[in-house]
């Protein structure tokens, strides 16, 4: 029965959740500054897009070369951009908000699972998530897809604690998940929140 492992955050999940944090921060933390450098595709052009930002001070029409380049949503490049900002125009700058989703994947994967099925299981699931060699791979490629996970994964786990816990304030961060992730990836970030939201109404 899921309801009693529901009602409470459990004892060990502060262990858990210190654990979780200090295994993500070696894994993603403690490797973004080694070896591969930024290949010649999409890694030079999404750095080089955010840089162009953070020294034009336009901060709103991504451009490469001097060239428009509206393919891509812009929260990725503006992330890139504060950190530059914060630690100056280096390729590990550049993976740091990848390096941090990752993290917070790791977190919000063990809550979910703490809420559904016990402290253990959310232990676990965080574990699982943040050993994963692809979660590990995209973060060594400057692309906003894992951030892109973690807010479809935000947006499920608060759509389910609205539908189960009906508190308005889960529906909003539900709404408000799918609109980060637009914000990095276009149209693509709502299709699996909006399309549980429905298959489940």
């Amino acid at each position: 029965d899921p309801v009693p492992a529901r009602s409470g955050v459990g004892e060990g999940s502060l262990t858990h959740t210190l654990i979780l944090l200090a295994v993500g921060s070696a894994i993603f933390l403690g490797t973004i500054w080694a070896p591969p450098s930024l290949m010649d595709d999409v890694d030079a052009v999404n750095a080089q897009i955010a840089r162009t930002m953070l020294e034009s001070g336009d901060w709103v029409t991504a451009r490469i070369n001097g060239v428009l380049y509206l393919e891509k949503s812009p929260l990725g490049f503006w992330l890139m951009a504060v950190s530059y900002t914060v630690f100056g125009p280096h390729v590990w700058a550049a993976r740091l908000p990848g390096a941090l989703g990752s993290i917070a994947l790791m977190w919000v994967t063990a809550a979910l699972g703490r809420w559904g099925f016990g402290s253990g299981a959310g232990f676990y699931a965080g574990l699982a998530i943040g050993s994963s060699i692809g979660l590990f791979l995209f973060t060594r490629i400057v692309i906003p897809d894992v951030l892109l996970t973690l807010a479809v994964t935000c947006a499920l786990y608060c759509f389910l604690r609205a539908v189960e816990d009906d508190g308005r304030r889960w529906a909003w961060g539900y709404w408000a998940a799918i609109g980060l992730g637009m914000l990095l990836k276009g149209l693509l970030a709502a299709l699996v929140p909006v399309a549980t939201a429905a298959l489940a109404a």
